[in-house]
């Protein structure tokens, strides 16, 4: 795994937050769980590709 992935995702988790903070403040929940649930897919799909190789090393160390 990259370091700069980590740095990305701890980035979108940053602005994530602060923007959830703002809508919460401003009374607008449904926008900061929409907000929350979109950074929750980006992460996902930016760790996808590390899952699908933890797969083939599990994978390829049983023998399957």
């Amino acid at each position: 795994m990259d370091i700069e992935l980590i740095f990305k995702i701890a980035g979108v988790g940053i602005i994530v937050a602060v923007l959830n903070l703002l809508l919460k403040k401003a009374e607008r929940d449904e926008q900061a769980l929409m907000i929350t649930l979109a950074g929750l897919i980006v992460v996902l799909t930016m760790i996808i590709g590390e899952i699908q190789e933890l797969f083939e090393t599990i994978r390829n160390a049983f023998g399957v």
